[in-house]
């Protein structure tokens, strides 16, 4: 059950505003590192714990985060949540750092997040870490381990065990167990029956002070409400039997109207009684069912023989479906006022009997109490005569150990907090266990094994596509994988890509994802957010474009080359085909040579331009002096080509940041936390051989034809190149042969 102490806490703290300055920690001088390009908080003691009432709020790195979706025990992250809203936010962390201040010597114990808070660390200088260890040494006696000096997450895991067997445990639930007679046990009973219930800490159901009040609010008016009843002669015509002949007359009032009205008619147009009392056919065709079953459509035929100036039958001649309706309505209302010798009414007799009630359908409109009217006013005046005393005093019993009951509460808080409190402020207050490599932060997921990486920076998401949405204001590479394992378990991740090239990921293809506790997931892309993952990458990408343009340029002229091919083996076949069956082949059309001459020329003079342009490049390369500075024109070269790629994969790549993606998943964060290059090579790790590896470069599988025309081809181009630099200090040597000296 949720505690108020923390709760008072937050609500009385002006602290918690990010505008005050407490003197709390006033003089504390705090220590702030740098990591990522960020100045975050160290936290290293319980004054800097303390001191963070001070601290502006700009300088914490997030200020809200989801309770969900982390990789923190989600208890100890609702009972953070004070206001239940789903979100820890800053004012939370400080009522929770004041929460343990206030018990544990020194603060600064959260830090370390042990599993097991020691009983010599909390205090007893104060009320509230007095409460907390008598509640801890009762919480380990309920579990067994009364001698213990220190109590775990595990020994608080369910405190319904320690109120098993309480009758007042300080919840404010009395179950009806804890009356000490059986009178006010039974009044127990009855609020349960009419107003509901709700378990208390032993797990009985009971009541509350809420409902008692509200029980007693009902059974007094309903008291009121009958005595003003039967104060009044015109309100109870037949004494006791009133009510019973009130409900009588009220069954059948719509239908015996329906009867009267059915006479008055017949009386006014006499051929009118036939379909009045229903046409032939309509009885032919009930009389061909089932008429004990088809109870609904006997009911809807007239009450009795409609004839004009009829009175109506109370017996005999009454439509089967309600004869026990009209047998009520003569026992308990026409008899007691026109004797046993009653067996018909006329219309003016029934519209005096309908009056005789109107009083009492008037008191009927002003019932209060009606939650408790299925007791009988008979208990109901039991109740109210008796009064509440009793069961005040059993409220006030449970009510007077409140205290001890949220001591209980306060030690399962407490020890929660001892153990992850520290861990989240490490990953709220500041990114300490982002950026150091031994510690995930609690929303890394655990790690994702595809196309020879393994993706460190992997975050739960509920919707991939809502969440690309904000998440690709990053600026990363993010591949969104939908994660499943054997017994049907399944989530959602997005995996962030911070090296290596993006050359084989797409949607579709398999990874194995490994989470936190180590199990295996089979992963697999639904969607990719497209942003330049590395240095490396952009600069090979032009060559890449190039060399997929030029293949997809041959793969369309062989294409053609095909298809002309097939067109050509196709007319052939036909050609012979109609040869063979003795029909004349249309003649083919008469070639154009002079358009082909044409061609032939373009291509020539086209082969001869690029060869031209060629031929220039490598003279003018060629007659670069000295050296070094063919080495400049190749890195120009270069630098033309893949410099405006890399250039804007740099501006990218400096750009990148966390905060989008977890501002997706319900975080607010406020530091601008970049993933700057050395981050992104860290994140992400390639596939690398293992330093004291050997390897061998023998492939039994290797293309060694390939590899042959690969060398033959370089082999060419040095020559080429060669030819040409001898050609032209040849040409310059003075002693040389004529040809050579041109």
């Amino acid at each position: 059950m949720r505690q108020a102490t923390p709760a008072a806490e937050l609500s009385q703290a002006p602290a918690d505003r990010p505008d005050a300055a407490p003197s709390a920690g006033r003089n504390h001088r705090l220590r702030f590192h740098r990591a990522g390009g960020l100045d975050q908080l160290a936290l290293e003691s319980g004054a800097d714990l303390l001191a963070l009432e001070g601290l502006d709020q700009k300088l914490w790195i997030a200020l809200s985060c989801p309770t969900r979706g982390l990789e923190l025990d989600p208890r100890t992250l609702d009972l953070l949540d004070l206001d239940r809203d789903g979100r820890v936010r800053a004012p939370e962390i400080l009522a929770a750092i004041r929460f343990c201040a206030e018990r544990l010597r020194d603060v600064g114990l959260i830090l370390f997040g042990a599993d097991a808070l020691a009983l010599d660390a909390l205090r007893d200088d104060t009320p509230e870490g007095k409460a907390a260890l008598g509640a801890a040494r009762q919480l380990l006696a309920h579990v067994g381990r009364a001698d213990a000096t220190a109590i775990r997450a595990v020994d608080v895991a369910d405190t319904t065990k320690v109120f098993e067997h309480t009758l007042f445990n300080g919840d404010g639930v009395v179950p009806p167990e804890s009356a000490p007679d059986a009178e006010t046990r039974q009044t127990l009973l009855d609020v349960l029956a009419t107003m509901g219930g709700l378990a208390d800490r032993s797990g009985k159901l009971g009541v509350d002070r809420a409902r008692v009040d509200a029980f007693y609010a009902e059974a007094g008016a309903y008291a009121e409400f009958w005595r003003r009843g039967e104060a009044s002669a015109d309100v109870m015509a037949l004494g006791e039997r009133t009510a019973a002949a009130h409900a009588a007359v009220q069954a059948v009032r719509a239908k015996v109207d329906d009867f009267f009205v059915r006479c008055g008619l017949a009386a006014m147009e006499p051929r009118s009684a036939l379909a009045l009392n229903r046409t032939e056919p309509e009885f032919a065709a009930l009389a061909a069912k089932d008429l004990a079953a088809a109870g609904a459509e006997v009911a809807a035929f007239p009450l009795a023989r409609v004839e004009p100036g009829r009175a109506l039958p109370l017996a005999a001649g009454v439509n089967p479906a309600w004869a026990a309706a009209m047998a009520a309505l003569r026992r308990d209302a026409v008899v007691p006022l026109h004797g046993a010798g009653k067996d018909a009414l006329t219309l003016e007799e029934w519209t005096d009997l309908v009056a005789r009630f109107a009083p009492h359908e008037r008191w009927l409109g002003t019932k209060a109490g009606a939650k408790v009217e299925p007791l009988g006013i008979a208990r109901v005046r039991e109740i109210v005569a008796a009064g509440r005393a009793r069961v005040d005093a059993l409220l006030a019993e449970d009510e007077a150990r409140a205290a001890e009951a949220a001591a209980i509460g306060d030690v399962v808080r407490l020890v929660h907090y001892s153990r992850d409190l520290g861990t989240l402020l490490k990953n709220f207050v500041s990114f300490a266990d982002f950026y150091d490599p031994l510690r995930p932060a609690v929303f890394q997921a655990g790690t994702l094994f595809l196309d020879a990486r393994s993706c460190e920076l992997c975050i739960r998401v509920d919707d991939p596509g809502a969440h690309a949405s904000i998440a690709s204001l990053s600026r990363m590479y993010l591949a969104y994988c939908d994660c499943r394992r054997p017994a049907g378990e399944a989530m959602k991740i997005v995996a962030c890509f911070t090296q290596g090239d993006s050359d084989y990921l797409m949607v579709g293809r398999n990874g194995v994802f490994y989470d936190r506790k180590g199990r295996d997931w089979d992963a697999t892309i639904v969607k990719i957010v497209e942003n330049p993952i590395s240095i490396r990458q952009a600069f090979w990408a032009p060559y890449k474009k190039a060399l997929r343009f030029i293949e997809e340029q041959v793969a369309r002229f062989a294409h053609a080359k095909q298809k002309a091919a097939d067109e050509h083996v196709q007319a052939t076949a036909t050609h012979v085909a109609d040869a063979a069956i003795g029909e004349k082949a249309a003649p083919p059309p008469p070639v154009d040579i002079g358009k082909m001459v044409g061609i032939i020329a373009a291509l020539g003079v086209g082969i001869g331009a690029l060869g031209t342009l060629l031929g220039g490049f490598v003279t003018g390369f060629m007659d670069l002096q000295p050296w070094w500075a063919k080495v400049i024109a190749v890195a120009a070269m270069v630098l033309v080509v893949s410099g405006p790629s890399v250039l804007i994969s740099w501006l990218k790549l400096r750009h990148r940041t966390l905060g989008p993606i977890l501002d997706a998943n319900g975080w607010a964060v406020n530091g601008r936390v970049r993933i700057n290059l050395p981050l992104g090579t860290a994140l992400t790790d390639r596939a690398a051989l293992p330093a004291n590896a050997r390897r061998t470069l023998d492939d039994p599988y290797a293309d060694d034809e390939a590899k042959r025309r690969r060398r033959l081809l370089w082999l060419a181009a040095a020559a080429a190149a060669l030819a040409l630099g001898a050609a032209r200090y040849l040409h310059q040597w003075p002693f040389g042969p004529p040809f050579w000296r041109g």
